[in-house]
């Protein structure tokens, strides 16, 4: 078995760093325009260089998203921004639209493409025409299961083949959704999804206008159009015997915590499969357990088992929010994230996703030339923590605590 990528998302570039630093092989990421996160911050001309440069001194790689659908207006700041970008030497560039593949393959040939999942590839036939136009990798349709997966890779062997195995899903056919443009005149395929299915619905029927009924008897409404959100972890060994190449964590618009999290926890799984499958099938209660400590929805196996999981999630729309992010320890300091006090019970999740719980004892909070005692600390403040016993600390380690009622 050849060891698979492990991939994730850097929507800016505090979380490219993140990323890299918590074990990703690569990371992927937008610029300003044409890519299907409008809302994820992304990536100046500036950051962009600054990321690709910080990747490649540690060996890693990145891949821009140019994955928006190309209207005719747009190719003329298509090919200057691909001008732009090749001369920062990115790994590869993303694509769904197959003229801005042509586009990108005549300004840029020396870059590789990938065929983002916007391009709904679901068969080998399909895969092969886009070989012959010049990819070197299909992000594969979340709607395949295992074995047409690893069919596709048995026929056209030397394609990469890349899987998503974490985050949200869009309950249109690999996202191509209209929901958004109608409801909110705003263009899902082009980066500006409004998310119109996590909202709340209930029927009308046409002789009773204003009588709004609930679908299911819950005076909580309904969402019928509500994804769970996909976590493969349990079946990871199945897809990388399937020969998936690339292991793709969604989430450019979650946050810096949720990417230190996710990417090392999919590091730690893909390092044990390869050194030792009982161990592996050991730590998965545990490594599950810390993705349960990320900002999720419930977890589904999506389509990769077939077709008899539940993927909507019909309570609600929310997030689970269990836990809170509170420093992260950089150049022998913390970084304070979020309200922290005196005799907090914590817990520190290092880069390797091993964790240690404790209780903070006392807290210096570094001021312009002097440390002050403090019995709690704030955003943005730089402190020194005590624990009620001493500790070993790594460069990058997350300090969090289990969120309280009210919270």
């Amino acid at each position: 078995m050849k060891k698979p990528e492990v991939l994730a998302p850097a929507g800016n570039l505090e979380k490219l760093k993140f990323a890299i630093d918590f074990g990703a092989d690569a990371v992927y990421l937008g610029g300003k325009v044409f890519n299907l996160r409008a809302k994820a911050g992304n990536f100046t001309l500036e950051e962009m260089a600054e990321g690709i440069e910080y990747a490649h001194k540690r060996d890693k790689k990145v891949y821009v998203t140019l994955n928006a659908f190309a209207r005719n207006r747009d190719f003329e700041q298509l090919e200057r921004f691909v001008n732009e970008v090749k001369e920062l030497k990115p790994d590869a560039f993303i694509v769904s639209d197959l003229g801005v593949l042509t586009t990108v393959k005549e300004i840029a040939p020396e870059i590789d493409v990938h065929i983002s999942t916007q391009a709904n590839v679901t068969n080998y036939r399909a895969v092969k025409v886009l070989k012959n136009l010049g990819a070197k990798r299909i992000v594969l349709a979340r709607e395949l299961n295992l074995e047409e997966i690893r069919e596709i890779k048995e026929r056209v062997p030397e394609m990469e083949i890349e899987v998503f195995v974490h985050g949200a899903m869009c309950m249109a056919y690999s996202g191509r959704c209209l929901l958004s443009n109608y409801l909110s005149y705003r263009n899902s395929n082009q980066g500006a999804c409004s998310q119109s299915c996590r909202w709340k619905y209930y029927l009308v029927e046409e002789k009773r206008p204003g009588e709004f009924i609930p679908i299911e008897e819950d005076e909580h409404g309904t969402y019928i159009f509500n994804s769970k959100d996909l976590c493969a972890l349990p079946i990871l060994d199945e897809l990388v015997e399937a020969g998936v190449d690339s292991l793709k964590i969604e989430g450019r618009m979650k946050s810096s915590y949720y990417v230190a999290v996710t990417t090392s926890v999919y590091r730690r799984a893909v390092d044990l499969l390869f050194e030792d499958r009982e161990k592996f099938k050991e730590e998965l209660p545990h490594l599950f357990e810390e993705l349960e400590k990320v900002s999720h929805r419930p977890y589904t196996l999506g389509f990769l088992k077939g077709r008899n999981e539940i993927l909507q999630h019909y309570e609600t729309s929310s997030y689970i929010r269990n836990y809170k992010f509170l420093a992260i320890y950089r150049g022998g300091r913390w970084e304070i994230r979020n309200q922290l006090k005196v005799g907090d019970d914590v817990e520190l999740f290092f880069p390797d996703a091993s964790i240690q719980r404790t209780k903070i004892k006392g807290m210096r909070v570094l001021k312009e030339d002097f440390e002050e005692t403090v019995n709690e600390a704030h955003p943005n403040q730089i402190a020194a923590i005590d624990f009620e016993e001493p500790l070993s600390l790594s460069e990058n380690t997350i300090l969090r605590m289990k969120k309280r009622d009210g919270d």
